[in-house]
């Protein structure tokens, strides 16, 4: 399972897809294990993260990036910087 990472994400897509009215999360640095019982789609708005999946190889995203993370990836979170990013799953 591949999470894509498209960075920057483009205005377009972003406009496209109506993010700015997806809700926000937001997390403190911090490290955790985490299931998607859905895909889900992000842009991150601020802060550095890296995720590596279960068996994977790291993936290290930050602000400006759009992330799709697939239904049934298990993986860690490695939160580097404060993160807020827009959210929605699928």
């Amino acid at each position: 399972m591949a999470i894509s990472v498209t960075s920057p994400c483009p205005d377009a897509t972003i406009e496209r897809l109506e993010i700015h009215s997806w809700p926000i999360w937001t997390c403190e640095p911090s490290s955790f294990t985490w299931t998607y019982d859905a895909e889900e789609t992000c842009l991150l708005l601020e802060g550095e993260v890296t995720v590596t999946p279960e068996g994977g190889e790291p993936v290290r995203f930050g602000a400006g990036d759009l992330v799709v993370f697939p239904e049934g990836l298990r993986c860690r979170w490695q939160v580097h910087a404060p993160v807020r990013k827009h959210y929605r799953f699928a």
